[in-house]
């Protein structure tokens, strides 16, 4: 018997040994015509056709396989049969009118927080903005809009709330960039984005607990299939008399290998408003990232660099030398310089490097669960130079480096109904003021280090309704060491309740060490109910804690690139988020629409604030102070869109938000003005893929704002007259006018070129921006023609 199934086992081996087959075909194209280089992947193994289009893959196994071919240009093929011998397949593939349908963006959450609705912009929009700025493409989103300083420096505000409280997260790492100053622009380069997400809250508890305002998630183009594709844009602006080219590279899946590259050039020189040449106004960009991923069965490794190199100018006119030029120029709405156009850039300005190096492993434990691992680098440069004289006339004003060290862990597990995310992160961050600038240090020295826990579960109650819920504890540990004058330190109050961070002394400054420990929870919950099938409600509770950043704890001179001077406030708390919001998503057959209303009560709401004017010897200067109190914000966002017809399609959002000071029952200083926008599009895809846009902004007048006057004195006629500097009053409204157009056209035999033209306040309005720090001396931009040139290959 035994030798029965002994003959019985090794007659099984031997007829799974044998049963071994082949798969063999031809590929035709166009006109039946044989496709050479098609990529044929049977079950593990990968053959590319001859030139007569034929394949051969031997030694597969019987049972069930998975064919898939594909080739640059043409509808990939991806086809189940069961293999029980030899086997013959042939095919035809179907060319695709537009090769760049091969790249592929995955469209998983960003988050696993379903109860908040995440608002995306997707990569044909992000192209209409390759000449500008990330913040001027998240205006895309209702509930988004923009903190200027100037023309170029531009930031991202959510729901009224900015900086510090709005990570931007590119490529899953949170960028460390001095974000705190309110004119430090995200070191990024827009034309590396493929997809950027909204999440207005703080419910990417994975990415961080202190996401008061929300996230902005940016992701890079991603080709999974092996093919070869690139993009180069080019564009012209008449408004700066400069442009920007941009190219990219990205190689999908092959041998396992995919990598992508880019490359940006930005050149502008002064821009001009509506009536003069805002001198001084001209910037430059030379930026590069590239990665490279290898994918194995059940893992994959990749490594990321980037550079983002920047010189901008800053306004002339901003930096006034007595408060009679402050006085003049809010009174008078006169610039105090205009000169000729130019693309020089003089004082001052700044200069900004931000390198960013990281590596990935993931790995896949089974079909169910995974575990990511995270190292990055990051090391920021930043310059701020302003107009100096003598042996200090090249050295920047200010002079800080910012190193900064991550690693993440994540796990991910999904069982029956659950999904849970859970993972940890190390940070240590490095800040480095040099002392050779002939200035004391606006930020000082300091060491930090961070640590981050997080759990996050989505459960599915039915297809139509699931919870999520999510807790996050951070650690946080701060070392400075900073000089402060002592007439400073003793009218900041500090001398009684600080005296313990005092080591030293050196003529009339004390050196100090202060030290900082925080401990925060952060948390989120809520619901997503699909109530009918074009009808889904959200409604999200989270709690967000932030520390104060370096800026609001140690400021303390003047700051060059605001031309203010800021001062901080060692007393400052954490500042803890309570928001509550919900969203209703309904879609018709030709009409959709979001609305999304929300309540944001902050305790220790910290803000600056102007309280004063100081003379230096390098001029005067209005002085600003960080404050706190507690606030609450309330707001709504709504968008629709409207499908007029068959070509005709309307867009219209509406975006709200009213800050308000409960501690001292006044409204909120810098709260966005109410805002519509109203969008009708023209598309005739059968000729050239033509669209037409024509776009109106409204922005009312800020009717809520806080009395921030005060009085100083002007020489008015040989005497000394004490005036009010009016620094409170927002500017009037406006409405802007824009237009947008496109046309694709077949260049070669698998490439396109798409030719854009746009105008950028066509009616040429004079206008000021509450929301630019710069509205006290200029007016914004004028009317802009741009021309777009894009290539793809």
């Amino acid at each position: 018997m035994l030798k029965k199934l002994m003959f019985s086992f090794l007659l099984l081996i031997c007829n799974c040994a044998l049963c071994q087959y082949k798969i063999s075909g031809k590929i035709l194209g166009e006109n039946n015509k044989p496709l050479e280089g098609c990529h044929i992947h049977i079950g593990t193994k990968t053959v590319s056709s001859n030139s007569l289009g034929e394949y051969v893959i031997n030694n597969l196994p019987s049972g069930t396989i998975e064919i898939f071919i594909s080739n640059l240009g043409y509808k990939s093929i991806n086809e189940i049969v069961v293999l029980n011998n030899d086997f013959v397949y042939n095919s035809t593939l179907v060319p695709v009118v537009n090769f760049l349908k091969d790249v592929l963006i995955s469209k998983k959450r960003n988050t696993e927080n379903n109860s908040i609705l995440e608002q995306k912009i997707k990569a044909e929009t992000i192209e209409k903005y390759s000449n500008q700025t990330l913040g001027d493409a998240l205006r895309e989103i209702a509930g988004v809009t923009i903190l200027r300083t100037g023309s170029n420096i531009v930031k991202p505000i959510i729901n009224g709330l900015h900086s510090s409280r709005v990570p931007i997260i590119s490529n899953n790492v949170r960028l460390e960039d001095q974000q705190w100053g309110s004119e430090h622009a995200p070191n990024f380069d827009i034309n590396a984005a493929g997809k950027i997400t909204v999440i207005k809250g703080a419910s990417g508890l994975q990415y961080g607990g202190d996401a008061v305002g929300g996230l902005v998630i940016i992701e890079p183009i991603s080709i999974k299939k092996d093919t070869l594709i690139g993009k180069t844009i080019t564009n012209g602006s008449s408004n700066g008399r400069g442009g920007t080219i941009s190219t990219s590279l990205h190689k999908g899946n092959f041998c396992d290998w995919s990598w992508n590259a880019l490359g940006t050039f930005k050149y502008f020189g002064d821009r001009n408003s509506a009536n003069y040449v805002l001198s001084n106004s001209g910037n430059r960009e030379l930026n590069f990232s590239g990665d490279i991923k290898f994918t194995g069965k059940k893992y994959d490794v990749s490594a990321f660099y980037s550079l983002y190199n920047a010189q901008i100018g800053i306004l002339s006119a901003s930096h006034i030398g007595s408060s009679f030029d402050l006085y003049n120029s809010i009174d008078n709405l006169i610039p105090s310089v205009i000169k000729d156009f130019t693309y020089n850039l003089k004082s001052p300005k700044q200069e900004v490097k931000h390198h960013l190096a990281k590596f990935n492993f993931n790995y896949s434990i089974d079909e169910s669960s995974s575990l990511a691992f995270q190292y990055s680098y990051q090391f920021n440069k930043r310059l701020e130079f302003d107009i100096r004289r003598g042996s200090y006339k090249n050295t920047a004003a200010l002079d800080l480096e910012l190193v900064t060290h991550t690693i993440k862990l994540d796990y991910k597990k999904e069982f029956q109904d659950w999904v849970v995310l859970s993972g940890l992160n190390l940070e240590n961050q490095k800040n480095k003021a040099s002392t050779l600038t002939g200035v004391r240090p606006l930020i000082p020295d300091y060491f930090k280090n961070d640590f981050g826990m997080y759990g996050i579960s989505k459960y599915t109650f039915s297809e139509s309704l699931t919870l999520d819920f999510g807790l996050r504890y951070d650690f946080s540990n701060t070392n400075a060491v900073k000089y402060y004058l002592k007439s400073r330190w003793d009218e900041r109050g500090f001398n009684t309740q600080f005296s313990n961070f005092i080591v030293g002394e050196s003529g009339n400054q004390w050196l100090t060490k202060p030290r900082f420990t925080f401990h925060n929870l952060s948390g989120s919950i809520g619901l997503h109910k699909q109530i009918d099938v074009d009808l889904d409600w959200y409604f999200n509770i989270s709690l967000a804690s932030r520390n104060p950043n370096p800026s609001e704890f140690f400021s303390d001179g003047l700051h060059h690139s605001t031309g203010q001077i800021e001062l901080g406030d060692l007393g400052l708390q954490k500042e803890q988020s309570y928001k509550f919001s919900t969203t209703l998503q309904k879609k018709w057959s030709k009409f959709s629409m979001e609305i999304n209303p929300y309540i944001n009560k902050i305790n220790n709401y910290m803000f600056l604030k102007p309280n004063d004017i100081e003379e230096t010897i390098r001029g005067v200067f209005p002085v600003w102070d960080y404050q706190q109190t507690n606030a609450l914000l309330t707001g709504l966002d709504f968008n629709s869109t409207w499908n007029l017809g068959k070509s005709w399609q309307h867009h219209f959002s509406f975006a709200s938000v009213n800050g308000f000071d409960v501690s001292n029952n006044e409204p909120l200083i810098a709260m966005p003005p109410l805002t519509f926008s109203n969008k009708i599009q023209f598309v005739k895809k059968d000729f050239h893929g033509l669209v037409l846009e024509l776009k109106n902004e409204v922005v009312l007048r800020q009717t809520q704002f806080p009395d921030t006057n005060f009085k100083t004195e002007i020489l008015v006629n040989n005497e000394f007259v004490k005036v009010d500097v009016d620094i409170s009053s927002p500017p009037e409204g406006y409405q802007l006018w824009s237009f947008y157009s496109e046309m694709k056209f077949k260049t070669f035999k698998k490439s396109f070129t798409t030719v854009t033209f746009s105008v950028q306040n066509i009616v040429n309005t004079n206008y000021r921006d509450y929301l630019n720090s710069q509205r006290f001396f200029v007016d914004e931009l004028g009317r802009n023609f741009q021309i777009q040139l894009k290539f793809n290959y």
